[in-house]
């Protein structure tokens, strides 16, 4: 005979179970509501996109679009890939839907799986979550997008408040945020190229993926944790010494709209972004618990990536959240998900009882209430033994005597005390004891 098959989750994807999965459910809920009163709607874009969409936005030279996608090719022979980040969709979106003739900014949310093919490592996976948000605002024609830097550092403050808040309300420890300017059209290039000049006197120093970097993206070497470069990139120029007039207007308006909101921040002037699309604003939120891969948040402005997909003028900024790591940080903090067992076990015996347990069951299910409802009848001590074993609070008793006089009998499982009440009574005592414990 065959020897029949194991089949396993693959490399760098799993499982995600019970329940560990309460965790995600109230991580991704607090999101929702955390947003949503700073006015986010959510979106819920594709999983796969066309290739060049990633290629034209994240940047063709960039690790992930070199060496990290995955793409393939589709019926009719055009490339798409499945998403590596979320933002590039938003915006695709944004044009599509003609949301630039909405209300101004247009506020996004989202959550769901992303893909890159990374060697798995604690917190980091080829199949791996994110939380992110947008805020996207069409430039009229007649403003220059260089300027209104108030008020575009007042919505770059607005969102990083956003994203503290959240993990504040999460409980999250430890939270440290950091910011950057990373210059714009008119410096950053300059300032590259002054980047790539230095960088290339002491190319013999750098390891292979910072040589490499040094045509494709000098600016990620500045990213780079080999720590025998620590000391060669501390003396590498920075870019806050060579932003222009308007970039470090924008950024000390930054600073000064976070002081306002009593948002604690730490400058890194190394904090550069990984994709090519982000210009001025870059900031990066790291937790405890996660060794050296302790980011759990980064983001930017990425003014002009609408336009260069095809749309209008647009503002942008936002960021991402990888919700694994934020889970873990949460998990190694004592703040994981806890078996949520059941609010009723309803123990039933007669076949006229059946019928009541029934009825009971979708009154208390109703209410909110998590009921297990044995779909046989059970001797009473099997009964109660399943009742504890799935963590009930209350065993509901119900026979033929029960069913003839209305009175229910109930079993306190944490105590073992019993009582008769009404159904009323049952319900009032429910809702007292899911009060105390919320």
């Amino acid at each position: 005979m065959a020897e029949k098959k194991k089949f396993q989750a693959i490399k760098g994807t799993r499982d995600l179970l019970p329940p560990e999965t309460e965790l995600w459910n109230r991580v991704e809920q607090t999101a929702r509501d955390v947003f949503g009163t700073f006015g986010f709607g959510e979106i819920r874009p594709p999983i796969f996109e066309p290739t060049e969409l990633f290629a034209r936005s994240i940047g063709a030279d960039t690790d992930v679009v070199g060496k990290e996608m995955y793409s393939f090719e589709d019926r009719d022979e055009t490339s798409v890939s499945l998403r590596p980040e979320a933002t590039a969709s938003v915006c695709r979106a944004y044009i599509e839907h003609g949301m630039h003739a909405l209300p101004q900014p247009v506020k996004l949310y989202y959550t769901g799986p992303m893909f890159r093919r990374e060697r798995p490592q604690k917190g980091r996976h080829r199949q791996f979550y994110q939380i992110g948000a947008e805020v996207l605002e069409m430039v009229p024609p007649t403003q220059d997008p260089a300027k209104n830097i108030t008020k575009d550092a007042a919505v770059d403050a607005e969102v990083i408040e956003m994203v503290m808040a959240f993990f504040a309300r999460l409980g999250l420890e430890s939270v440290k945020l950091e910011i950057n300017s990373i210059g714009d059209r008119e410096c950053r290039p300059k300032y590259v190229e002054l980047l790539r000049a230095e960088l290339l006197k002491v190319r013999d120093k750098l390891g292979p993926d910072s040589q490499r970097r040094i045509e494709t993206n000098p600016l990620r070497v500045l990213d780079s944790k080999v720590e025998s470069e620590q000391g060669i990139i501390a003396g590498l120029p920075k870019i806050a010494d060579h932003l222009c007039a308007n970039c470090a207007a924008q950024y000390a308006e930054v600073k000064r709209q976070l002081a306002m909101r009593c948002v604690a921040y730490a400058e890194n002037w190394r904090l550069v972004r990984g994709l090519d699309y982000y210009m001025r604003t870059t900031f990066e939120i790291t937790a405890r618990g996660l060794g050296s891969q302790n980011a759990v948040c980064g983001g930017g402005r990425y003014d002009g990536l609408v336009e260069l997909l095809g749309g209008p003028p647009t503002k942008g900024i936002g960021f991402a959240i990888g919700e694994d790591r934020l889970i873990l940080s949460l998990q190694e903090a004592g703040k994981g998900g806890e078996a949520q067992g059941r609010d009723v076990f309803v123990a039933w015996m007669g076949e006229k009882a059946q019928a009541a347990a029934i009825a009971a069951a979708q009154k208390l299910r109703a209410a909110g209430f998590r009921v297990e409802l044995p779909p046989v009848e059970q001797k009473f001590g099997k009964a109660l033994g399943q009742a504890d074993k799935l963590g009930a609070r209350y065993a509901l008793i119900l026979g033929d005597d029960e069913v003839a006089t209305g009175q229910w009998t109930v079993k306190t499982l944490a105590d073992g005390s019993q009582a008769k009440m009404s159904e009323a009574e049952f319900f009032e005592l429910l809702k007292k004891s899911k009060a105390l414990s919320s």
